[in-house]
């Protein structure tokens, strides 16, 4: 009798497959391994694995999530890792049915982004600024705080994923350059146009870096990323732009809470939709392939509209 392949070996497969055929970054592949190894570990306790498990033993699963006090949009995520990993299993012909199937998920409401005003962006941007030319810093601080006025400039100009921001090349910021190629989710490339404000902090930024490197104090060396990690190889992390950004946003009288850069994503979107710009631009900017993501921001589309009426309609009340 053929043995079972391993929940581990499994996994493994169905890993090389979301890497190969679906260009799955690092990130993603990550997720979906805590999610399945839960889920193994979970099958190992009730005697059974991917392999066997029916549809019942995966509401089980569930209904243990439940009752650990997960939220309704991580149960919605495992679920999905369960769904994309039968589907596989079945094409695979490692199973001949799919269990999760005809599971449904918990009910839950789309939450609305949360998103910076115009004003509290500008407050950012100034105070980015100010600490960028301050005269009294070291040179080491200074180019920290340049890099940090780029990377929001540019985040706010492009709405790129933080993932996209970091791992720019150096060779984003040509010379007149009036578009940069950002290679996203799934390893798919678009054009982003750049505006004169982050044009000039990326030529400011570079230069400064370029002046660096002659001094042995800013241990600044040659790289290949347009933002990197200062004394390590490689670019700047997720988690360090983040912290640099929760900082400046309590230095500009803001909580630090309230600001990310998924937030400043969001803001990018919701600014350009409430002065006007389609959404199926601003879809084709975000990088999303489905437009049922992009219409998160409706609220804004709808909220313009209405403004629109109430101060053009010729009944309208003055």
């Amino acid at each position: 009798m053929r043995a079972k392949p391993s929940d581990a070996k499994l996994t493994g497969l169905f890993l090389d497959m979301l890497a190969a055929e679906q260009g799955a970054g690092p990130n993603t592949l990550d997720a979906y391994r805590r999610d399945l190894t839960d889920f193994s570990e979970f099958l190992g306790r009730v005697g059974h694995s991917f392999a066997d498990a029916e549809t019942q033993t995966l509401r089980d699963y569930l209904a243990d999530l439940d009752t650990r006090g997960f939220k309704s949009t991580s149960v919605a995520r495992r679920l999905s890792a369960m769904r994309h990993l039968y589907r596989f299993l079945l094409n695979e012909r490692i199973r001949s049915d799919d269990p999760a199937a005809i599971l449904s998920g918990p009910k839950r409401g789309r939450g609305l982004p949360k998103v910076l005003s115009i004003a509290d962006v500008d407050r950012m941007l100034r105070r980015a600024k100010e600490l960028s030319e301050a005269e009294d810093a070291s040179p080491s601080k200074r180019l920290r705080a340049l890099r940090l006025y780029c990377l929001l400039e540019v985040l706010y100009a492009t709405g790129l994923r933080v993932s996209e921001l970091v791992a720019l090349p150096r060779t984003a910021a040509k010379r007149d350059a009036r578009m940069i190629v950002v290679r996203g989710k799934g390893n798919k490339e678009r054009l982003v146009p750049l505006n004169e404000a982050s044009r000039q902090a990326m030529a400011d930024y570079l230069a400064a870096t370029e002046a660096a490197k002659s001094d042995k104090k800013t241990s600044v060396a040659a790289s290949k990323w347009l933002f990197p990690s200062f004394g390590e190889s490689g670019h700047l992390t997720r988690q360090h732009f983040a912290r640099d950004l929760k900082e400046l946003a309590v230095a500009s009288g803001l909580q630090a809470r309230l600001v990310s850069p998924h937030v400043l994503r969001h803001a990018f979107a919701s600014h350009l939709l409430h002065n006007g710009a389609d959404l199926r631009i601003v879809q084709t900017l975000l990088g999303h392939t489905d437009i049922s993501t992009t219409q998160i921001y409706t609220h804004v589309v709808e909220e313009r509209l209405k403004s629109l009426v109430r101060d053009l309609h010729p009944l309208a009340e003055k």
